[in-house]
């Protein structure tokens, strides 16, 4: 069926009421092909020939004569438009002309490693038998490890081994890293925030410890479409890089949906969950053949879609059930492979999935997606639409909108969707309280020297004097040197923050360790009565000892999900920079936060109903961060108490929205940020607006938003004025984080601040 045809199929449905709010047609594109500077090998030109690739895009061509020349790359270019090659040509070229260069390929999960394996096989057999690769990750068995190290050509891993496993050690990598010509960096649009901030103090010592064996190597680095390709790269790897973004592939039509659920009362404050939604799309799909990836941001979710979609069809449609399925992280290896191959040869019709079928893995051609709320940034978004219609075939794409700020700002401004420009990644790998982690890493691996400090950044030298002062480092003949036991490595986990860690227990299994989590986040993921995720399955937190570092779960089968509630103080340490308007100053600086978790709600798994509310009794967590904030002059509070409006319930609603709202310019998820609001700070006696990283040190979200203020103020009013609701809802200024219970919010208020800050009339 034709995704038009489908479309209107839908509109006949007995569940369509109205819910599709836009199309947007994005036309079939042809091919562009390049051309190559000077012949490749007669092998690897035979190679490419039978995989089908006998003509290069242009963008493919253009990567890798930039590599050929000896710079370093970025491509930037649509998920299936062939960006592999713009690796593995120049490296294969490089082995055949020299069995002794080297390349090492990272890429974020092991899966992605396994899938790109098999790509690199097809590719060398039977032509290429001689270069040899492989797999260096903690599935490596022992055995293997010594005869891999020694002779692949090709190393294939993850940060994660390279930060724990092989610089640690890299004396055993010593003819490995002497004849290191490539570093491959794949979905390097995935390293932002905390953890791509990390994975670039891994690359810094990585390049250290390159330089130590007498090599330099380049950076070929690929990525989804992002607002800053080259700006990326350059803080991720430390060198700048010619970002490639002109591409040539060719892509079939496609029909992209906006799809809105229904309001289910009159004052139009809460629809129809996205998750029923979501069911009856996956169940009509599969009746009509549409093979399809549903995208849900929960597991447990993806569990539940299947579970609803197999109990509508074994009422009139069994011969169906067998034909889905879901895919999510948790499941063993074998079981995810055997999911891909029936999704790849077309045995099976659907698929709930949750991001982890999102990046590069190899599922075929589909004929649409169904992306169950915004995943958060465009570059995602594209990346989920981008697995169906693979090549040049027709396909359709359904974002359904959830409850949220940015959700039904797209939902009104399509054009913000498929017109605006991507956001940025953003890094802060100079961030002191990150290379006090990674320094004695480096330090560790080689003794420090002051030449390292133009590796690291202007937070080398603040944070080598902490770890002096606290006896990590000790400096003798002008170099620090590493004065613990052990590997430092092991301490430091790259995709948190904290240096502690709480280990969560379960009962049902003698109180047997489940997995670990950083302690800067257990308060808000294991307080009591929390329902945490493991592996897709539910557990209730039943006790969580502070002192001991440990949360006591037990698996339960329950149909909800719980969100915590908090309260946060901020203040003023130091205002770094600041900006004038002609209706007041907006300022960037460093805070100190405190956040203490008061509760929690309990919602329904599926319908997003609020089964009750919570109270706890925890202690409060302070940190610094980097943080936004601005005053609103007195002119424009009497302004609003004039119109007999809530003053402080305006700042808060303003508040609750530009939070929901900063997503659409710094790629961040809405738990990366926190704010206040307030009458009168203590610290300037003025009224304020806060919002901060809710990270230690920042990692430059509220920089951005910072910088960008105006246009996030316009964004911020536009949600707020634009939304359908009287008084306030989820989609605009409520926020299910408060800790305060929304209260006081008052809509129009904040509409008159906002207007007032803009320099607007009434």
């Amino acid at each position: 069926m034709r995704a038009k045809d489908f479309i209107n199929h839908l509109k006949r449905q007995r569940f369509y009421r109205g819910q599709i709010v836009h199309v947007e047609h994005i036309p079939a594109r042809p091919a562009r092909y390049g051309r190559l500077d000077r012949p490749l090998p007669a092998s690897l030109q035979d190679a490419l020939q039978r995989v089908g690739a006998e003509k290069l895009y242009t963008h493919q061509a253009q990567a890798i004569n930039a590599v050929r020349a000896g710079q370093n790359v970025v491509v930037a270019t649509s998920t299936a438009s062939g960006k592999t090659l713009c690796y593995n040509v120049p490296v294969l070229e490089a082995v055949i002309k020299d069995w002794r260069s080297r390349a090492l390929y990272l890429f974020p999960t092991k899966a992605l490693a396994q899938d790109q394996l098999r790509s690199l096989r097809e590719l060398t057999r039977p032509n290429l038998r001689e270069v040899k690769f492989g797999t260096y990750d903690g599935d490596t068995p022992q055995s293997t490890r010594a005869r891999r190290r020694k002779e692949a050509a090709i190393i294939l891993t993850n940060p994660d081994m390279l930060h724990l496993g092989i610089l640690p050690n890299h004396t055993l990598w010593a003819h490995f890293f002497a004849n290191l010509k490539y570093v491959v960096i794949d979905e390097a649009h995935v390293y932002r925030g905390v953890f791509g901030s990390q994975v670039a103090c891994v690359l810094r010592r990585l390049r250290r410890i390159c330089r130590f064996y007498g090599a330099n190597p380049q950076f070929i680095c690929c990525s989804a479409t992002i607002a800053n390709p080259g700006e990326h790269i350059e803080r991720l790897v430390g060198v700048p890089a010619l970002v490639v973004d002109d591409d040539g592939s060719p892509s079939g039509a496609k029909e992209f949906v906006l799809w809105n659920p229904p309001f289910l009362d009159r004052a139009r404050t809460s629809r129809r969950s996205a998750n029923s939604e979501a069911t009856d799309l996956f169940v009509e799909m599969a009746r009509q053949g549409v093979r399809n990836i549903t995208f849900t941001k929960a597991r447990k979710v993806a569990e539940l879609i299947l579970r609803y979609a197999r109990g509508v069809l074994e009422e009139k449609d069994p011969e169906l059930v067998p034909l889905i399925k879901s895919y999510r992280a948790g499941y063993l290896p074998e079981e995810r492979r055997k999911i891909e191959r029936e999704l790849f040869s077309g045995k099976l019709l659907g698929v709930t999935a949750t991001s982890a079928l999102e990046l590069g893995v190899d599922v075929g051609s589909l004929d649409a997606t169904v992306l169950v709320g915004y995943p958060g940034t465009i570059a995602s978004t594209w990346q989920q639409a981008g697995r169906a219609g693979r090549g040049v075939r027709e396909s359709l794409s359904i974002l359904i909108g959830l409850d949220s700020p940015l959700d039904q700002y797209f939902m009104r401004h399509p054009e913000e969707l498929f017109g605006r420009p991507h956001e940025n990644a953003l890094i802060a790998p100079d961030n002191v309280y990150i290379l006090e982690k990674h320094l004695p890493c480096a330090a560790h691996e080689l003794p420090l020297t002051s030449d390292d400090e133009s590796l690291f950044g202007p937070g080398f030298v603040e944070a080598m004097i902490n770890l002096e002062r606290k006896g990590v480092l000790d400096y003798r003949g002008e170099r620090w040197y590493y004065m613990g036991w052990g590997y430092p490595a092991q301490e430091v986990n790259l995709r948190s923050v904290s240096g502690s860690r709480f280990a969560l227990l379960d009962e049902s299994r003698g109180y047997q360790t489940l997995e670990e989590i950083e302690a800067s986040s257990a308060l808000y993921r294991v307080h009591p009565g929390a329902i945490y995720l493991h592996q897709g399955e539910s557990y209730l937190v039943t006790d969580l000892d502070l002192e001991a570092q440990v949360a006591c779960l037990r698996p339960v089968d329950v149909d909800y999900y719980t969100q915590p509630r908090e309260l946060n103080d901020v203040s003023i340490v130091r205002s770094l920079r600041h900006k004038e308007f002609p209706t007041t100053t907006a300022f960037f600086g460093q805070v100190r936060v405190t956040q203490q978790v008061i509760g929690y709600t309990r919602k329904q798994q599926f319908s997003e109903t609020v089964l009750s509310v919570e109270y706890l009794d925890l202690p409060p967590q302070s940190y610094e961060t980097k943080a936004l904030w601005f005053e609103v002059p007195s002119e424009i509070a009497r302004r609003v108490s004039n119109r007999g409006l809530h003053f402080h319930g305006g700042l808060h609603a303003l508040e609750h929205a530009a939070i929901g709202i900063l997503p659409l310019f710094a790629m961040c998820d809405r738990l990366d940020i926190g704010g206040l609001s307030t009458p009168c700070h203590p610290d300037t006696g003025k009224p304020q607006v806060f919002i901060y990283d809710a990270f230690p040190g920042g990692v430059g979200i509220a920089e951005k938003g910072f910088e960008l203020i105006e246009e996030l103020w316009k964004a911020t009013l536009s949600t707020i004025e634009e939304c359908p609701c009287e008084d306030g809802c989820p989609s605009c200024i409520q926020s299910p984080k408060c800790g305060n219970n929304n209260e006081p919010l008052d809509k129009k208020a904040a509409v008159v601040i906002l207007r007032g800050l803009l320099g607007r009339r009434m």
